[in-house]
């Protein structure tokens, strides 16, 4: 973090300090909401949740080096004091500094429904032969990430790279108000959340807010495929490139090919000229993906033969996201548990279909529930059911409650080999049951269904497998 005084910081936040012994003592490093992350030099941020509440913490935090923490009461600890609240306050510091100590650098946003996490870790992998980056951990997207990975920038930073999630129209508009974008990436507009946004066409407004935050010399950067986000190109007087397989994109993939270990590979074509590129990551999906990363490396002044070599050497740099491990006894296991809707859940089932062909193995999916479709739920799951019996898969276990059991019902349906089983311990005693050496196995669902937990056992090797 660029360093700035207590007493500045509780300007900036309209705060005052209470129990500060020096109020010229310097934040330097990043702000944390663990008290356990605490470093010397760090600003904790003591937010209040449904479970805990960090103003216990506080005085933890300053032990083991925050300088202060940030609160909206007294804590008997080095603090400044808000009177409103922590994270509407962090925010204000967080809009302070991207206009003040990072105004040079540029900032890139990123939305939509699905790959959002997956194009910000190709840009911040792209990105770095043209300057220092600093892009969001994870996929800290929302009012609490995004200040964070603000604080994690400094005075040297050319790039900025924030992912920006919604869960309602007007959401992307206040995080662009602290962070406005230079660049606006829009990867699609799907059924991600739909059930809390009301519709697709309400979905497009609120990732279209990310283009409407673009000031005249910005660069919108959109997906030719995907009609309503190429719409969104009426809401800007920005610059407008867009990507895709679409011959009307301003860069395109073609001659696109995967391999058997469902890695895709195509000619990167721009107007200054074309590359081949060889994705390491899992997933036709990826394409896309890494294409909205060349036109920002294009638009930093990369070369296409650069960027080629930059996106075929970048590796997944998030966890849980089609994060594939093979075990001793040659049963491979692709954790692709972080999150799940309806197009992701789609791309994810045929990248297995891809992997198993290719060596001849049995493809397993093992699959939980959706969450916030709203009405479309029970269609969703259905439709997600018949796409798994579509690509013949060798078998298909759905975990959990009444949408799993859509899931199966649909896959049976449609001659599918298909389970349902309620919980994840029973599902792991039939895998063991059933998986043998070759066997590639995806577990994929909504981040609250926890199936990366089945995944991580998963991994540890059978012992009816290695004849222990």
């Amino acid at each position: 973090m660029h360093p700035m005084s207590l007493s500045a910081i509780a300007e900036v936040v309209g705060g005052k300090l209470t129990d500060v012994l020096d109020p010229h003592a310097l934040v330097t490093a990043p702000a944390v909401f663990d008290s356990r992350d605490a470093a010397p030099g760090s600003l904790f941020i003591a937010l209040a949740g449904q479970h805990t509440d960090g103003h216990a913490y506080a005085e933890a935090a300053v032990n083991k080096g925050a300088v202060a923490a940030l609160v909206t009461r007294p804590v008997g600890a080095p603090a400044i004091l808000v009177e409103d609240d922590v994270l509407a306050a962090f925010g204000r510091l967080g809009r302070h500094l991207v206009h003040g100590a990072l105004d040079q650098a540029t900032v890139v946003a990123i939305t939509g429904s699905a790959g959002k996490t997956s194009t910000k870790d190709f840009i911040a992998q792209v990105l770095p032969a043209a300057g220092s980056v600093v892009a969001t951990p994870q996929s800290f997207n929302n009012e609490i990430g995004l200040p964070l990975t603000i604080t994690l920038a400094d005075a040297s930073t050319r790039f900025l790279v924030l992912e920006m999630g919604a869960r309602g129209i007007g959401h992307i508009r206040s995080l662009t108000d602290i962070a406005p974008p230079d660049i606006s990436v829009v990867t699609n507009v799907g059924t991600a959340h739909v059930g809390e946004f009301g519709g697709r066409d309400n979905i497009a407004l609120a990732k279209g807010e990310l283009v409407e935050a673009l000031p005249d010399e910005g660069l919108a950067v959109l997906n030719a495929d995907d009609p309503l986000v190429r719409a969104m190109a009426e809401r800007t007087s920005a610059r407008v490139v867009t990507y895709g397989l679409n011959e009307q994109a301003d860069i395109r993939a073609t001659d696109v090919t995967v391999n058997a270990l469902g890695q895709p590979a195509y000619t990167l074509r721009t107007p200054e000229g074309t590359a081949r590129v060889q994705l390491g990551l899992v997933g036709e999906v990826q394409i896309h993906n890494s294409l909205a990363a060349a036109v920002v490396g294009r638009d930093a002044g990369l070369g296409v033969d650069d960027i080629a070599e930059l996106l075929s050497s970048a590796t997944g740099q998030s966890r849980w996201r089609m994060e594939t491990h093979t075990r001793p006894d040659g049963v491979t296991i692709v954790n692709d548990a972080y999150n799940a809707n309806p197009h992701s859940m789609r791309s994810s089932l045929t990248a297995l279909a891809t992997m198993a062909r290719g060596h001849d193995q049995r493809a397993i999916a093992v699959l939980g529930q959706m969450n916030e479709l709203g009405d479309d739920a029970r269609t969703a799951h259905e439709e997600i059911g018949r796409h798994a019996a579509a690509l013949d898969l060798d078998q298909v276990i759905a975990v959990g409650g009444e949408e799993a059991g859509w899931i199966q019902t649909a896959a049976s349906a449609a001659g599918a080999s298909a389970n349902h089983l309620p919980d994840q311990e029973t599902a792991l005693q039939l895998l063991h049951s059933i998986l043998r050496p070759g066997d590639v196995v995806l577990v994929k669902a909504s981040r609250g269904v926890r199936l990366e937990q089945l995944a991580d056992a998963l991994l540890q090797p059978d012992p009816h497998l290695s004849g222990d």
